[in-house]
């Protein structure tokens, strides 16, 4: 069997150190399309080391950009999971904030599968990463959802219901954030170096007419025209994002994103404009401080 639910949830956490620096936050920054305009000082917090804020995406890249040194290439090589790659799909994506992220710091970060739940005709691996600083405090937790085509129907739990779509209502504030056509070559050397995303033969393969931009660079994109548009530019305002991907986006399309506010929580959907308004990101909530 692929998966071997007992052994995937019993397994030990893999370890690993993770260290980086002020040129791999400005780096991932310049990958989201920060400091377009270099005259505006609310960009230079995002592009220049004095007074560098840090995005808290940061935290899917942390250690794997240039101070990591040669790229490593994509494994699942999780205890009681052997499957084929090219059946896998990053699904969903999820992220808690303990505390704010340091533009230059090192951590220990944990590995394991938290569930696998059966949906039929896949499966899902939910990966769960958990971030410790030097001193040992927690800094960040998060969780990736793994879509294994083919890989479903071995009676386990379905897991559970998806989070509520957006409201009907119109949104409270809508955040228009253009890409640049050299974006994904930027935000790749952030430690993603699929050639989907640079290589645009590879990418016809695939079924694109283009490479295209990278899941979680739209991630971290939506994550700072947030903070830029709704937050007053405040990144420790954000304790955790979630969201499921839902489209990809080609590199120079813009993605909109309409805002709901209730209380401390934040409803999301990005879009596409110049593609009708393809989803891009779904089921999306963001919690504030």
């Amino acid at each position: 069997m692929p998966i071997d639910v007992n052994a995937a949830l019993s397994a030990e956490p893999t370890l690993r150190e993770a260290a980086w620096t002020e040129r791999d936050v400005i780096l991932y920054h310049l990958g989201l399309g920060a400091g377009t305009n270099s005259m505006d000082s609310a960009e230079l917090r995002w592009a220049y080391e004095k007074d560098l804020q840090v995005v808290p995406t940061f935290a899917m890249v942390a250690g794997q950009g240039v101070s990591a040194g040669p790229a490593r290439p994509v494994s699942m090589n999780l205890p009681g999971i052997d499957i084929d790659l090219r059946k896998i799909l990053h699904g969903g994506q999820s992220l808690t904030v303990h505390a704010p992220i340091p533009a230059a710091g090192s951590a220990t970060i944990s590995s394991r599968v938290a569930d696998v739940w059966d949906k039929g005709k896949a499966a899902v691996i939910v990966l769960e990463q958990s971030a410790r600083g030097a001193d040992g405090s927690p800094l960040w937790t998060s969780a990736m959802q793994i879509w294994a085509r083919g890989e479903g129907g071995f009676g386990g739990d379905s897991g559970p219901e998806s989070a509520a779509s957006a409201p009907e209502r119109a949104a409270d504030q809508v955040v228009v954030t253009p890409t640049g056509t050299a974006q994904a070559l930027v935000y790749r050397l952030s430690g993603d170096m699929n050639p989907l995303h640079a290589d645009p033969a590879f990418a016809k393969m695939a079924g694109f007419d283009r490479p295209i931009l990278h899941g979680l660079a739209s991630y971290g994109v939506v994550c700072k025209a947030v903070v830029d548009g709704v937050l007053a530019g405040d990144p420790t305002r954000v304790q955790s994002f979630s969201v499921r991907f839902a489209g990809s986006l080609y590199p120079g399309e813009t993605i909109e994103t309409s805002v709901w506010r209730d209380g401390d929580t934040l409803t999301l959907l990005a879009t596409c404009p110049e593609r009708d308004g393809q989803p891009v990101l779904t089921h999306a909530t963001m919690e504030v401080r």
